[in-house]
């Protein structure tokens, strides 16, 4: 039975390793084919060795195998890393155990085996369904190879998301209006729509690519809210939707400032310990944050949610009072301009709110 003051705790495990880089990608990601896989893995299994002689008593309610490319990983490894979890700490019996994939990394039994070695949700960067534009964001997948491995990660996989990039340059509400029709006739339960951004330290930056004007950008993402919510999709994030029952478990933890911790190189977490907060890196590197450090981090991350940011909450997790902390001027203006709306225990983004999400949280912390 599991001890009702043991705290909940998620773990993120980084695969940095891809095939190729996409020219839009700002993640730190290697490009590389000549390294040992299980060396590294054992390198995964000490670094988790070393958490749990801090943290001895937590339950563990998420995994989330991100990169990177993660699907790369012989599922053989992929046991082993979730065997050494299971022995270190107490495992929620609903644990979500999530692993991002390319269309691209398929081998015949790919998911079969994924599923088998204890991944239970499926995150699938499709990205687009039409082959010019998935040559233009430099992924080296077809539609048809997206639309087969769709199929084999539904038959594995009855809890899958799949990610899409939109607001393409030139794209139109038309256009697409077609390429939602095909991903939701797809029935994955879970979806997230990533807007293009051009970022200057990637190759997208360095060929002076433009991205979607704003207008037209607003006016799509508003369209896919409308074309979703009428498809049963619930928008509970800012990039994310899903059908009852799927919300992802581990981004709800970031995003409601619960505790996590990364491992592999470039991962970071999240600790509450002996009444502090820390921000921690690996290889286990604390770094103690602020009360009001940590205030602006719970804005950033909890106005991304459709509920908003819960001041009882917020409280418990920086030490400060809500209202005592944001600019209560600003607040007044945006909520009487319908860009927030707020209860006595609750502050969040409207609709038109999340087009002008970044002003607001700046506005809010001022």
């Amino acid at each position: 039975m599991i001890d009702g003051n043991v705290q909940n705790l998620s773990i993120y495990l980084h695969w940095p390793f891809c095939r190729s880089k996409c020219p839009y990608c700002d993640f730190f990601s290697r490009v590389k084919k000549n390294f040992d896989q299980d060396v590294i893995i054992d390198g995964y299994l000490q670094q988790l060795e070393r958490y749990a002689e801090i943290l001895p008593r937590r339950q563990v309610i998420s995994i989330f195998f991100g990169g990177g490319t993660p699907s790369l990983i012989n599922p053989r490894n992929i046991s082993r890393i979730l065997e050494k979890i299971s022995c270190l700490w107490a495992l929620d019996s609903k644990a979500e155990v999530s692993l991002e994939a390319n269309p691209n990394t398929q081998t015949p039994s790919l998911f079969a085996d994924l599923a088998s070695a204890g991944v239970n949700r499926l995150s699938l960067g499709v990205q687009s369904l039409d082959d010019n534009e998935l040559k233009f964001l430099g992924r080296t997948h077809s539609a048809a190879d997206a639309y087969q491995s769709m199929e084999q990660v539904k038959r594995y996989f009855c809890n899958a998301s799949a990610d899409f990039i939109y607001a393409l340059p030139d794209q139109t509400p038309e256009i697409w209006c077609r390429r939602l029709k095909k991903i939701c006739a797809l029935g994955f339960p879970h979806l997230s729509f990533y807007q293009l951004t051009v970022e200057e330290n990637t190759p997208f930056g360095r060929r002076g690519i433009k991205t979607l004007d704003e207008e037209r950008a607003a006016q799509i993402y508003l369209q896919t809210e409308q074309f979703l919510a009428d498809a049963n999709y619930g928008k509970y994030e800012v990039s994310n939707y899903a059908r009852t029952g799927f919300q992802s478990i581990h981004n709800k933890v970031y995003w409601q400032g619960g505790d996590y911790i990364g491992i592999g190189e470039s991962a970071h977490g999240r600790l509450h310990l002996d009444d502090k907060i820390y921000a921690v890196t690996d290889p286990l590197q604390f770094e103690e944050l602020s009360a009001q450090e940590r205030a602006e981090e719970l804005i950033i991350m909890g106005l991304r949610l459709v509920s908003g940011i819960n001041k009882k909450n917020f409280k418990q997790n920086c030490g400060l009072d809500f209202d005592f902390f944001v600019n209560q001027k600003f607040k007044k203006q945006s909520v009487d301009a319908g860009l927030l709306c707020e209860t006595s225990q609750n502050l969040a983004a409207t609709t038109e709110g999340f087009l002008l999400l970044d002003w607001l949280i700046r506005g809010l912390c001022s």
